[in-house]
């Protein structure tokens, strides 16, 4: 039977960087506080290992009634005054993580060193309480290389560090391409290269640290001019779509450097990668993800905190961020402690 409040606890980045009607993870917990759950703020610095024990110092969420109605709508309404903050937080309490309903991790990339130990600590309860995602399947995935498990559905892709396999490469495709670190996020270091380009060797040594560094190359797809589709999966279902357009000639369409966001579908040549994708998702415990989508292409994998789920509400007329409340009290009545 499902309890009356499921406890979820949040390791995300401190809530100063909340932006209340762009943040996916605040909307996730918004949705949460308003169903009569209780949601708990961690740092990565605030999970501590004693023996086989893991405990969270974990501080309370509490969301103001401005805000917290908002959450109740596909639609945005007044944003409240500035003065008011969108979460405040209780003083910390420790919370044995085996005893909790569910651990999501919302960090935000780079997946650093914080990043990896946090993963492993989890693993002391990944049998115990739901992780999402999976501490295994994240340190697994990176985010641009998790997508070539699946080279039926994605561009010619090339991941090296050396200067002339690269070109070789882009010669080989048609003397243009996009290529990016595999460790970068948010559109950084994301550069179109072209042959006929003076700049082409300095800009594979930028991304490469002079040959140090993989990159990812793959073949320029020319409807990244439309937009890039975000396509958001629970447990490997769609909770929806948007579509992030490039401004200003750009190349990249990331929210974060500038691009625009508007409705889309999900079609069937989405639908197809949808279907390649999921069982690899659901086997690696990777259950809330962000499919990048170019031209019918899958370009990248997003695992670590992937984002949108505002913006897919707002755009599509409905509450998505409810869809992932209605699936973790599904496995907590399925799972019950």
């Amino acid at each position: 039977m499902l309890r009356d409040c499921m406890r979820i606890v949040a390791v995300m980045d401190p809530v100063s960087t909340v932006v209340p009607d762009e943040d996916t993870s605040f909307a996730i917990i918004r949705e949460a506080i308003a169903r009569g759950h209780s949601a708990y703020h961690v740092l990565d610095c605030d999970v501590a290992l004693s023996g086989n024990t893991v405990t969270a110092f974990a501080r309370p969420i509490s969301i103001p009634q401005e805000f917290l109605s908002r959450g109740r709508q596909a639609t945005p309404s007044a944003i409240p005054p500035a003065t008011v903050l969108p979460m405040t937080l209780g003083a910390p309490e420790p919370l044995l993580l085996r005893e909790v309903d569910a651990v999501f991790i919302r960090k935000d990339p780079p997946f650093d060193a914080a990043y990896w130990w946090l993963t492993l600590l989890l693993e002391h309860v990944r049998d115990q309480t739901l992780i999402v995602n999976d501490p295994r399947g994240l340190r697994d995935a990176n985010e641009k290389l998790y997508a070539c498990h699946f080279p039926s559905v994605m561009p010619r892709t090339l991941v090296d560090s050396d200067r002339a396999r690269i070109r070789a490469f882009v010669q080989h495709i048609g003397g243009q391409a996009v290529i990016k670190p595999i460790d970068g996020h948010g559109g950084e270091g994301v550069f179109q290269l072209f042959l006929s380009d003076p700049n082409v060797n300095g800009l594979i040594e930028a991304v490469t640290q002079q040959g140090r560094s993989l990159a990812m190359v793959q073949e320029y797809i020319p409807e990244v001019r439309e937009g890039d589709k975000r396509i958001l999966l629970m447990d490997g279902d769609p909770l929806g779509a948007i579509l992030r357009v490039p401004q200003g000639g750009d190349v990249r369409s990331n929210i974060h450097v500038g691009g625009s966001v508007v409705a889309t579908e999900i079609n069937d040549a989405d639908q197809r990668i949808i279907d390649e994708v999921a069982p690899r998702l659901r086997e690696d415990g990777l259950y809330f993800v962000g499919l990048d989508i170019i031209g019918g292409k899958l370009t990248e994998v997003n695992v670590t905190s992937p984002t949108g789920i505002q913006q897919m509400s707002r755009l599509g007329g409905q509450n998505c961020e409810a869809k992932v409340i209605d699936w973790l009290e599904a496995r907590a009545a399925a799972n019950p402690a």
